[in-house]
């Protein structure tokens, strides 16, 4: 299994790893919540947020799990 983590920016500016991708996400990548768990991806349903590039890394580890 991979150890896939989304990537965010914290109050203070500084990037951080997240707990998991968020919803809006995940929508944006064309992938449901329960299609993400099968994949292995972590979801953090309390984050709001949607950063392209979590959005890119969703896209690459679903197409690498499928091919």
């Amino acid at each position: 299994m991979h150890h896939i983590k989304p990537t965010f920016i914290s109050r203070k500016g500084k990037q951080k790893k997240g707990k998991g991708f968020s919803i809006n996400e995940l929508k944006a990548a064309g992938i449901s919540k329960q299609e993400a768990r099968k994949a292995g991806l972590p979801v953090d349903v309390r984050r709001k947020s949607e950063h392209e590039e979590n959005v890119a890394a969703i896209k690459s580890h679903v197409k690498k799990t499928k091919a």
